[in-house]
């Protein structure tokens, strides 16, 4: 045989093997930019979402606690912002089929406040009718409670205020660490390293304890409806559940979500890039509605609290510069 004949047959036996290696690496890219899509549009998602949780909300009856991140939430229009924009970003937002597909995807959504979280997931229950219904609602607000083995009870906060109940003389004190611990004898008030690291822990651990009791009742209702995904609280670094406790905030997770022979499995978290900005003050001087920003020094009445200046002037409001 000569050797062009060998070359022929040598062509004939690479070829099979070339076109498989190439279908799978343009499967296996078609993969990787879905995956890039797909998290493009969660975590815009999540920040909308966090942008509305405190853009529109009055802020009026926060006025008398210190901390800039004890607010009120707009939880309702958050997770309205959420669903809008990751919709949009999956391209299903004229077609109702493909957005309830999608929307069965996300387990539970969190969302994180300043001395407590909620979760927003599918729950079943029975109507008057006898029928069965499911619909996504909110839980009941969760604190971020903590007890020792004394008896004593603190309920934390996302900074150092403290609700914490003295065991031995039966009484509760509110307030700043540093300024109830000589009130106290509660041993955890006394040592400010170890109040930060056990406030976190137990922060972390409550929206975990609640997440993962909440996902299992998730996968009891959906298996039901014919879904057979099984979906897990995800194992999320510990520096990231450290950022998500530092300010409100939202947290989604997304998974089960078909994409080539695998499957999408992702979580985003949102809140602390929206309230390091600073915020539009809406007020009331005299007759006027004006705005300024938080950092400028004005006493005047406030009525409402903006995400930026254009929500304040859609809603009427004048701007009022800075004078120091």
């Amino acid at each position: 045989m000569r050797w062009i004949e060998w070359a022929i047959v040598g062509a004939l036996l690479f070829l099979p093997f070339a076109t498989i290696n190439r279908i799978e690496t343009d499967a296996l890219r078609r993969t990787l930019l879905a995956e890039l899509r797909y998290d493009a549009a969660l975590d815009a998602a999540v920040d909308d979402a966090a942008s509305q949780l405190i853009g529109n909300a009055s802020q009026q009856k926060e006025a008398q606690y210190g901390s800039d991140k004890r607010m009120a939430l707009n939880k309702e229009d958050a997770v309205a912002a959420f669903y809008q924009t990751l919709d949009a970003g999956f391209g299903v937002t004229g077609d109702p089929v493909a957005r309830g597909t999608l929307h069965r995807f996300i387990p539970a959504l969190v969302i994180i406040g300043y001395d407590g979280f909620y979760v927003y997931s599918e729950q079943e229950w029975t109507g008057a009718d006898g029928k069965t219904i499911m619909k996504p609602v909110w839980g009941a607000k969760q604190p971020y409670a903590y007890a020792d083995t004394a008896g004593n009870s603190l309920s934390f906060t996302l900074d150092q205020e403290v609700l914490a109940y003295d065991a031995a003389s039966g009484s509760w004190h509110e307030g700043l660490r540093q300024d109830i611990r000589q009130q106290t004898s509660i041993p955890l008030l006394q040592d400010a390293e170890r109040f930060e690291q056990v406030r976190r822990s137990t922060i972390v651990r409550a929206m975990q304890d609640e997440l993962a009791y909440r996902i299992n009742q998730y996968n009891e209702v959906v298996s039901r409806s014919g879904f057979s995904y099984v979906f897990t609280l995800p194992l999320i670094p510990d520096e990231d559940w450290s950022n998500s406790i530092d300010d409100v905030g939202v947290l989604a997770f997304l998974q089960g979500v078909p994409i080539g022979a695998k499957q999408y499995n992702n979580y985003a978290l949102g809140g602390s890039r929206v309230l390091k900005q600073e915020s539009i003050i809406g007020a009331r001087k005299g007759t006027m509605k004006v705005y300024f920003r938080s950092s400028c020094r004005y006493d005047y009445p406030r009525e409402e609290v903006f995400a930026s200046e254009q929500a304040a002037a859609r809603k009427g409001y004048m701007p009022l510069p800075c004078t120091s």
